[in-house]
């Protein structure tokens, strides 16, 4: 039966070899050398102390010389992986990037200080950091709003795991700025439907803002949309109770004027309707 196993005379004569060729391969290599004129010192990188490569990242980094900052925040880690500066140079890589506009490096560095750090005193602003690269990439409400939602979920993260954290007021109002912007866009998409009279498309985005983002400021708008939506395809109790929810959180607001004088062309008037969806989101509205 064959077996798997090297017998000792084997190895030896297997170990013998490849010390052989371990001490040739410096002697190849600078027989190519001498024939292509290459450098091997080139390929080889300088290992410098872990202090000294962090605090000249740091000066790089006050200077504002910012690409030479993360050259020496990359090289702590790097050369000397496990180390505490290794740790601390992470986050500054991290801030650096998000300085230098590098957001996706910033957020991929901050994720991974996350990670590997949780419970260290720097991890929240790590996850800040990942945060504020989002934030940065919100577009305006005509564009795709997915960096918007990936803000509220970076700052719940800050808000929730480190409550008495110095960023989660920043957080919070990062968070508020990135739900008015996604409100923004239902309410593009609302008003798109409405203009083309596809009502019943108009109001379920209309519906979303009243009902998951009752603390923006389009729910005003949005009040107001359902107002004329609901006169328009003749549904006067829910146009009624549109308009009474917007008399009652907003009643000096220009909106709840127009919307007024809207139901006021059909012989009718604002009255709520306790039974309907919207008397019961009205209660979550901030403006009354």
């Amino acid at each position: 039966m064959r077996s798997d196993r090297i017998s000792r005379p084997s190895r030896r004569a297997g170990n013998f070899l490849l010390a052989l060729s371990v001490l040739a391969f410096p002697l190849a290599v600078a027989g190519c050398a001498s024939e292509k004129d290459i450098d091997l010192a080139s390929y080889v990188e300088d290992i410098e102390p872990a202090d000294t490569l962090y605090n000249q990242g740091l000066a790089n980094l006050e200077a504002g010389r910012m690409s030479e900052a993360i050259a020496k925040f990359e090289a702590v880690d790097r050369q000397h992986p496990y180390s505490e500066f290794a740790r601390r140079a992470m986050v500054m890589h991290a801030f650096t990037n998000y300085r230098q506009g590098n957001y996706q490096d910033a957020i991929n560095t901050g994720k991974r200080y996350v990670s590997l750090y949780p419970y260290t005193d720097d991890a929240a602003y790590a996850q800040y950091i990942v945060g504020l690269s989002y934030f940065r990439q919100i577009p305006d409400v005509t564009q795709d709003q997915k960096d918007a939602r990936r803000t509220i979920e970076a700052m719940d993260e800050v808000i929730t795991r480190w409550p008495e954290s110095e960023y989660v007021e920043d957080a919070k109002t990062k968070k508020r700025f990135a739900r008015d912007q996604l409100a923004g866009k239902e309410m593009q998409i609302g008003r798109y439907y409405l203009e083309r009279r596809e009502y019943v498309a108009a109001i379920k985005r209309f519906r979303l803002v009243v009902e998951a983002y009752s603390d923006t400021r389009h729910v005003e708008e949005a009040l107001a949309r359902l107002t004329e939506a609901y006169f328009a395809m003749g549904l006067a109790s829910e146009a009624q109770t549109a308009a009474a929810v917007l008399g009652h959180n907003y009643p000096d607001s220009q909106w709840y004027r127009d919307s007024y004088a809207l139901l006021q062309t059909g012989g009718l008037e604002p009255r709520e309707n306790r039974k309907s969806w919207l008397s019961k989101a009205g209660a979550a509205i901030l403006g009354g």
